[in-house]
């Protein structure tokens, strides 16, 4: 669960286009490497995990790597415990396949994040009919149906792509919250 993660983590980095102005949470952080990856580029980041171990442990490699700008907060997705239009970036880093509610998990993402805010989906690139540990990410049809899921919760300017992150290929939909008017 630790090791492995820095690739996606860099890959959502660049694909979000981060800058040290950004308000990033991290849905389902687990340890914390792509909030670490993101406080590192300038952003002030908050994860967000269900899992109590998880937390503790991303608060004790942040101690440890003295990270600055992060945050650690228990929640899930489809309830995040942050305040209305707080982030300009809430991603989700191979964690999608863990929500209980999608429509419920991107309408609190869209609630948290600010007018032209940026959502980031990443999972694993899987074949169609994969078993066990080998279902976990998304097909490609499944990505098309994510992207309708997240059309329907109010977001704009929808696209997929593929990116390689480390031996992973990762397919990635991102969006946005429609500008301020």
């Amino acid at each position: 669960m630790v090791f492995g993660r820095g690739a996606a983590a860099r890959v959502a980095v660049e694909a979000a286009g981060l800058t040290d102005g950004d308000r990033v949470v991290d849905v389902g952080c687990g340890p914390g490497t792509a909030v670490r990856e993101a406080a590192r580029h300038g952003a002030a980041a908050a994860g967000v995990d269900p899992s109590a171990a998880s937390l503790s442990l991303a608060r004790w490699i942040s101690a440890r790597r003295k990270a600055r700008d992060v945050t650690w907060l228990a929640g899930r997705a489809e309830n995040l415990p942050l305040p209305d239009a707080s982030a300009t970036v809430v991603w989700a880093l191979s964690s999608l396949h863990h929500w209980a509610d999608r429509g419920a998990g991107f309408a609190e993402a869209r609630r948290v994040l600010t007018p032209g805010g940026r959502l980031l989906i990443a999972e694993r690139l899987v074949k169609q009919g994969g078993r066990g540990l080998a279902r976990h990410g998304l097909t490609r049809d499944q990505a098309g149906q994510r992207a309708g899921e997240i059309a329907a919760a109010g977001f704009t300017g929808i696209r997929t792509q593929t990116r390689r992150a480390g031996r992973r290929v990762l397919i990635i939909i991102q969006a946005t919250t429609a500008p301020q008017s």
